[in-house]
């Protein structure tokens, strides 16, 4: 087995993009149709590492890493930058953010909470010096939503635009879900869509308050829908019916058991 290294990594992706003997596929494609599968790869990465399965992670980084790659090599094409700039300018942010680490400043007594503020307050700077409008400037926008709303409520809590107490959240949820039902029985769709956005809003802003990621939390519970679901089509199967021959409170029965069971 041949033996590469970072280098042979970045020809292989110059070769694949060259214009007259590169991949015909590769050659092709630009920031803006690749962006679909980077996303892809990150989220294989996050699989891989919620089912434990390091074997796998191993494969998904280094698809991931292809990502990077690709995008630097377009860039350098077009005379933008190129991946050695990518290098550069990662390892400058990580040493300026970690001055407890890289600087003659003492870290050793330093609590995990107050390099988070130290962290926090780089960014800000950062932020201030590229004149960023806003304080909730910077979130990409095509994160997965409750992704974006907490870190939207993460950014507002820290100029105290924020509860003080977890149970006024929780006010908050049932007058959101009051504010549902009227929309409901009013018959307004658009109003309907408009108040379930902020219940889901809301709930993300619970979650935030109780230390819980609210994507990982729904992504966890996705999974165990899957499990569940599945043992109840195992049960259905084994009586010899399908899902629809069964009455929802059979089905329900089966959610149960698949409870009960752990699943």
């Amino acid at each position: 087995m041949s033996s590469y290294s970072l280098n042979d990594l970045l020809a292989i992706m110059a070769r694949l993009r060259d214009p007259e003997t590169g991949c015909p596929w590769d050659r092709e494609q630009t920031f803006q149709t690749i962006a679909p599968y980077t996303l892809e790869e990150a989220y294989e990465v996050v699989d891989a590492i919620e089912r434990n399965d390091i074997a796998h992670l191993e494969e998904e980084l280094g698809d991931l890493l292809f990502q990077v790659v690709y995008h630097a090599r377009m860039a350098e094409e077009q005379g933008a930058f190129d991946f050695a700039r990518v290098v550069q300018g990662l390892a400058e942010k990580l040493v300026r953010r970690h001055p407890h680490i890289f600087s003659a400043e003492d870290s050793s007594e330093l609590t995990f909470e107050e390099v988070r503020e130290k962290w926090q307050n780089i960014k800000a700077q950062e932020k201030q010096q590229k004149a960023e409008s806003s304080l909730l400037d910077g979130i990409p926008k095509n994160l997965p939503a409750l992704v974006i709303a907490q870190k939207l409520q993460d950014k507002a809590a820290r100029v105290n635009f924020d509860w003080p107490d977890v149970r006024l959240v929780l006010d908050k949820l049932k007058e959101e879900i009051a504010e549902i039902e009227e929309a409901i029985d009013q018959g307004d769709q658009d109003a309907v869509a408009s108040e379930v956005g902020d219940f889901l809003f809301a709930a993300t802003n619970l979650a935030r308050h109780l230390n819980v990621d609210a994507e990982q939390s729904v992504r966890g519970c996705n999974r165990k829908f899957r499990k569940r679901f599945a043992f109840i089509e195992q049960s259905v199967a084994a009586q010899g019916k399908t899902m629809k021959e069964c009455t929802l409170e059979e089905l329900d029965a089966f959610w149960n058991e698949a409870k009960e069971q752990g699943f």
